[in-house]
């Protein structure tokens, strides 16, 4: 991969007619250590996230080795890197073949599941399995989350006691999981879910041996600044004290989004300006996916040919350069009045989700992807919170 001192140097030398996709390999060290250093417990990437080769390669020298995977596809990316990394299939609803295969070939013996049909999927497929460990994943509020997931996974409280005590009944280790949703921008929903977890477990008298928390940990956007994640690992140590477990389970999380999102940005160019509406070179059919539908506003900064950018700002929306028309991101952008065609913008935030959402809609797509050494637009690992800034 080819590498540039700042994006900057990058658009200097190549002057992109495509989108370009730049990853910060220090970004990615750095949140890396921040959770390795600080979380209580184990950590597993969610792969979905980001699976490019060099995140997850980045990732396993930083010192996270387990991994959260949502698909044979997954599995094999991280086995063609290290055969011996940690796989967790995490995945509530998955096919007989992927879980025979799972097991069979690439020795998975973790599983996660939410109703009995899928227990007796796992257990079937596995040749009824005596080494296997079962996560029951508990439905539980996602009211502070931006991406709300509790719709499609985990079972409501009053059918879990019974699910439990079933699932126990097969599992060499029982493991109990929530997920509070994407971008939670509250710490205070990972002591619900806890709390949730506490519920189970006096109704039920199981005592189960992991405690998966889930993901959900967010990044910073520039209308979406969350608190410090030292208080969410405050929270979370909070609500395990609250359980009042003569000894602690081993507690696991699954970050995804805080651990890469810092580590990304796409290069775009502007094709034409219609007063405050910039077409764009990418969009919701690229990269820029979450800018649509969940309507999440990109760090930004503008890159002219060395003309002069004005100091007065105005806000922008975006369209993507296919010819339909939910190709569109609301923004609002906030950039200098200045632009024009031809102009460069880098948005940031997009090492989650990102190039994970790519497709070739009308023939529009770039594989296009370079290395800078340059700080992240906006970042939530700065030793001074109030540092987190967005640089124009």
């Amino acid at each position: 991969m080819k590498k540039f001192k700042t994006v900057y140097e990058l658009i200097n030398n190549l002057k992109p007619s495509d989108p370009v996709y730049c990853i910060r390999k220090n970004s990615i060290k750095k949140a890396a250590k921040f959770f390795v250093e600080k979380f209580p417990g184990k950590i597993l990437y969610a792969v979905k996230t980001n699976p490019n080769n060099e995140v997850i390669k980045t990732l396993i020298e930083s010192g996270i080795k387990n991994f959260d995977v949502a698909s044979i596809k997954e599995i094999q990316d991280i086995k063609k890197i290290d055969n011996s990394l940690q796989c967790s299939y995490m995945h509530t609803v998955k096919s007989r073949e992927a879980i025979k295969e799972a097991y069979f070939k690439f020795g998975i013996k973790v599983f996660s599941l939410d109703t009995k049909d899928e227990l007796v999927k796992i257990l079937e497929a596995t040749n009824h399995a005596k080494d296997l460990e079962l996560f029951v994943r508990i439905a539980v509020s996602n009211e502070h989350a931006e991406i709300d997931l509790s719709k499609k996974f985990g079972v409501n409280s009053s059918e879990a006691t019974g699910l439990i005590r079933l699932t126990n009944q097969y599992s060499k280790k029982l493991g109990l999981s929530f997920h509070v949703g994407s971008q939670c921008m509250h710490p205070i929903s990972y002591t619900k879910g806890i709390t949730e977890i506490g519920n189970l477990i006096k109704k039920t008298k199981i005592f189960p041996d992991i405690i998966n928390i889930g993901g959900g940990f967010p990044t910073i956007y520039p209308d979406l600044i969350p608190q410090s994640l030292n208080n969410y690992f405050e929270e979370i140590k909070k609500g395990l004290n609250n359980l009042k477990l003569t000894k602690l389970p081993e507690i696991i999380c699954e970050p995804g989004r805080a651990l890469v999102a810092e580590s990304g940005s796409t290069i775009v160019r502007v094709n034409l300006r219609k007063k405050q509406k910039l077409h764009i070179n990418d969009g919701t059919y690229g990269t820029l996916f979450d800018g649509g539908v969940p309507n999440i506003v990109y760090p930004s900064r503008l890159f002219t040919n060395g003309r002069m950018i004005s100091k007065k700002m105005t806000a922008y929306d975006f369209y993507g350069p296919t010819c339909d028309s939910m190709d569109y991101m609301k923004g609002p952008f906030l950039l200098p009045n200045n632009i024009k065609e031809n102009d460069y913008i880098e948005l940031g935030q997009l090492g989650a989700y990102g190039l994970t959402f790519r497709t070739q809609f009308n023939g529009f797509y770039s594989d296009k992807i370079f290395e800078v050494e340059d700080e992240p637009i906006m970042t939530m690992y700065e030793k001074d919170k109030s540092k987190s800034s967005l640089v124009a």
